[in-house]
């Protein structure tokens, strides 16, 4: 893949171990960068942060130390590997921006993502981070399916 490392973006599900798992399988040992995206604020601090004793960004910023060890965890499992991997966060929405933001960032040769194989009205109602990735992304993007049920 050359110099710059590929994006792998990590949430603690399934579906990102998986993903991490088949990118190894398929690219071998390289440079990672290991993003999980969490929220700016969920619904209680964005009311919470209406007082103005609280700091505009307190929340972001708690909001990004708990997201760190969710990074930390995926960029370990990445090393296991044997990614050179490195764990990153960001915070902010939607999650797709975020990944396709540091994507161009890094000039990553590749984007991996899992995703939970949903499809139609269930996707409509859920939101699918992978497809916005593949819709926005300028560069490629693995998206690695759930394992099949067995029939």
């Amino acid at each position: 893949m050359g110099g710059a490392p590929i994006l792998i973006c990590y949430d603690g599900s399934t579906g990102a171990k998986r993903a991490i798992d088949a990118a190894a399988h398929l690219l071998g040992p390289g440079p990672a960068v290991v993003l999980h995206v969490g929220v700016v604020m969920t619904p209680a601090e964005a009311i919470a942060a209406t007082d103005a004793v609280i700091p505009g960004n307190a929340f972001e910023e708690l909001n990004a130390a708990d997201a760190l060890p969710v990074a930390r965890e995926g960029a370990e499992l990445a090393r296991a590997a044997g990614f050179d991997a490195e764990a990153r966060v960001g915070v902010g929405g939607p999650t797709w921006q975020g990944i396709v933001d540091l994507a161009d960032e890094l000039d990553a040769p590749l984007i991996v993502i899992g995703s939970r194989g949903l499809s139609g009205l269930r996707e409509a109602f859920e939101g699918s981070i992978s497809h916005d990735v593949v819709e926005h992304a300028r560069r490629p993007v693995l998206v690695v399916p759930p394992p099949r049920a067995a029939s």
